[in-house]
C-alpha cells in the first residue's frame, strides 16, 4: 500500500526497502489511508520523503532503484531527487525498467535466462529457488557490474508456508512486486501404462497447484498496491508450455499440469482485472539448451531415449534431430524468444487471459 502511494505521487516505480535501523530519527507519516483506500497520504512538505517511519511498521528508505533507496539512509531528511509527477513513464528506458520482477526457478535454465534479460532491460529482479545457494551466485552474477539489480530469496513453490514466507523477505528488500514470473517447473516423462502415481502427483504438484498458490499470495500485494494508486497495473505471468497447447506422448503428466495451468490463467485474468492485474501465460517450444532437455543424466532427451519415445533412436543426438525437424523455423526456442514475449505481455495494455505460443509455427492458434 506504501508503496503504491509513493508510484501514485511519483509516477514510476520504485524500490521501498526495510530500514536495518529502526532507531533514526526520521519522520513518521500519516498511516493507514482512509477507508477508500485512495486518498493520498499527508506528505511532509507536501512531497514524498526518502524515507519514513509508518506506525508499527518500522522505518522505510525510497528510490528508483536500490542504490538510491539505500543512499536515503544517509539522507534520512531530505527529499526525493526525482523527476515530478506524470514525468517518470516517458523517462524509463522500457518496459519494464524500475519494476519489481519476481522470477521463480531463478537459478538455472530459462528461469536463469528470463532473470538475466529483464535485469538488462532495468527491472529489479528477485532470483527465487528452492535452491538458495544457485539462486545467489545468480544474483551476484547480476550484481557484479556494481549496480544491485538483483536479491535472491528461497522458495519451495508447493509449499503455501514456503511461498508466504518468500513475499514476506521480498517486501523487505523492494517493497512490493510489479511482476510475477511463475517459472519452475519439473517434468518426469512416462507412458500412462507404466509412470507411478507419486510421479505424476509431483509433477503436477509443482506445475499446477503452486501456481495456484504463487499467485493467492502475491495478488494480495498487487491488490494493496492498487488501493493506494487506482492508475497502477500490475502482471502475472505463467510460464507455460506448448504442451499446455496439445497434448504430448508418454507424458500425460506435463501436459495435462501444463492445460490446466492455462485454466487457471484464464480463470485468475476474469478474477483480478479489476484490480489492475493481467494475467497470461506464455507457451515456449522446446527449449533444447537448457538443462530440462540437455542435462546429461535426466534430461528430457535422455528421458526420451530411455522411455523408446523415438522410435529408432539410438542415442541423444537422434533424439534431438529429432525434435529440431518437428519445428518449421528449424531450431529450438531460445531465452530471447521467451524474453520478447514476456515484455509483450507487460507493455500490452489490452489483453489478459491469453496463452501466447512461441514455438517457432509448431503450434498455431486458429
Amino acid at each position: 500500500m506504501l508503496r503504491g502511494a509513493y508510484m501514485a505521487a511519483l509516477g514510476y516505480p520504485v524500490i521501498v526497502h526495510s530500514a536495518e535501523d529502526d532507531r533514526l530519527d526520521i519522520p513518521e507519516l500519516v498511516f493507514p489511508f482512509v477507508d477508500s483506500g485512495q486518498e493520498a497520504l499527508n506528505w511532509p512538505g507536501g512531497r514524498p520523503p526518502t524515507a519514513m517511519r509508518v506506525g508499527g511498521l518500522g522505518s522505510f528508505y525510497v528510490g528508483r532503484d536500490w542504490e538510491e533507496a539505500k543512499r536515503a539512509a544517509r539522507k534520512p531528511s531530505g527529499e526525493l531527487s526525482l523527476p515530478a509527477a506524470g514525468e517518470g513513464a516517458s523517462a524509463r528506458r522500457g518496459v519494464v525498467e524500475g519494476k519489481v520482477a519476481l522470477v521463480t526457478g531463478g537459478a538455472r535454465g530459462l528461469g536463469a535466462e528470463i532473470a538475466r534479460g529483464l535485469a538488462e532491460h532495468g527491472a529489479f529482479v528477485i532470483i527465487a529457488d528452492i535452491n538458495l545457494e544457485s539462486a545467489r551466485e545468480r544474483a551476484d552474477s547480476l550484481n557484479s557490474s556494481g549496480k544491485r539489480r538483483a536479491e535472491a530469496v528461497e522458495v519451495d513453490v508447493s509449499s503455501e508456508l514456503s511461498v508466504r514466507k518468500m513475499v514476506s523477505k521480498v517486501l523487505l528488500c523492494a517493497g512490493g512486486i510489479d511482476i510475477l514470473i511463475s517459472n519452475a517447473g519439473v517434468l518426469r516423462a512416462g507412458s500412462v501404462l507404466k509412470q507411478s502415481a507419486a510421479d505424476f502427483e509431483f509433477v503436477t504438484r509443482i506445475n499446477y497447484s503452486a501456481f495456484f498458490l504463487l499467485v493467492k499470495q502475491v495478488a494480495l500485494i498487487l491488490v494493496r498496491q492498487r488501493s493506494a494508486n487506482p492508475g497502477y497495473s500490475s502482471d502475472i505471468i505463467q510460464i507455460n508450455s506448448k504442451s499446455g497447447l496439445v497434448g504430448s506422448n508418454r507424458n500425460a503428466a506435463y501436459a495435462g499440469g501444463k492445460f490446466g495451468g492455462i485454466g487457471l490463467v484464464q480463470s485468475f485474468a476474469l478474477e483480478l482485472i479489476e484490480y489492475g492485474i493481467k494475467v497470461n501465460a506464455v507457451c515456449p517450444g522446446n527449449f533444447f539448451d537448457g538443462p530440462m532437455w540437455s542435462d546429461p543424466d535426466n534430461g528430457l532427451f535422455v528421458q526420451y531415449l530411455k522411455t523408446g519415445k523415438v522410435p529408432g533412436a539410438r542415442n541423444v543426438m537422434d533424439v534431438r534431430k529429432f525434435y529440431e525437424r518437428k519445428v518449421p523455423m528449424g531450431r529450438g526456442c531460445e531465452s530471447r524468444d521467451v524474453l520478447r514475449a514476456i515484455l509483450y505481455c507487460v507493455e500490452q495494455q489490452y489483453e489478459t487471459g491469453q496463452a501466447v505460443p512461441v514455438t517457432g509455427g509448431q503450434v498455431m492458434l486458429a
